[in-house]
């Protein structure tokens, strides 16, 4: 009796998992499919980033401008442009500009919606539960575990009903530093010009360009 009890515990588990990455990756599914018919938008953030094991922590405000694949990232220390190619990276303390082509793990960082593509080959999915996100409105929790043997080990990403659109992303390394962005504001529909996810050295003419690519 006890081995039967057993097997049928282990099964709900099995079962209930398949039922909550499946509810997962169309949540998922669902806001690729609402940011690639968006046609462009901006949103403004709050990021906090903890260090646990420094007991540190940092928070900033900024602004993303997001097209595709391209987008446009301003903080208050730096200022970073890519056109789906290159990357321009400004740092505002030593006034440099910092040309990267940088990989899909690397954009992961900078571009959340880059995660909306790339969920499916290195993470494993799981459905949290429902939620409320900061302006009150219902939304829904998914944890992606890393499969990969990159720095990161985990992201939980809350998703808006109402737009399916992530409107909170946090993200944990394997070095136990944590970030989580909150999304203030998002306007959709913008449909930059191409010219906007490029950085023009006329803006900035005492840059020193240093190209890393």
């Amino acid at each position: 009796m006890k081995r039967i009890r057993y097997i049928i515990i282990m099964l709900w588990f099995s079962v209930a998992g398949v039922v909550t990455a499946q509810k997962a990756e169309a949540l998922l599914n669902k806001a690729a499919a609402a940011y690639e018919s968006s046609n462009g938008l901006k949103a403004s953030f709050a990021a906090n980033i903890r260090h646990e094991k420094q007991g540190v922590s940092e928070s900033f405000e900024g602004t993303i401008q997001m097209k595709g694949d391209k987008f446009v990232l301003i903080t208050p220390d730096t200022r970073t442009w890519y056109d789906g190619t290159t990357q321009w990276t400004y740092v505002v303390r030593t006034d440099e500009v910092n040309l990267s082509n940088p990989t899909g793990d690397e954009l992961e960082f900078t571009n959340p919606m880059t995660l909306l593509r790339s969920y499916k080959k290195g993470f494993t999915l799981s459905y949290i539960g429902q939620s409320t996100s900061d302006n009150g409105k219902m939304a829904d929790d998914v944890m992606l575990a890393s499969k990969k043997n990159g720095d990161v080990a985990k992201v939980e990403v809350q998703i808006e009903r109402a737009t399916s659109l992530p409107v909170r992303l946090t993200v944990t390394l394997k070095n136990g530093v944590r970030s989580v962005i909150r999304i203030r504001k998002m306007q959709t529909g913008i449909n930059q010009p191409e010219h906007v996810f490029r950085f023009n050295p006329a803006d900035y003419p005492g840059a020193t360009e240093i190209d890393l690519r």
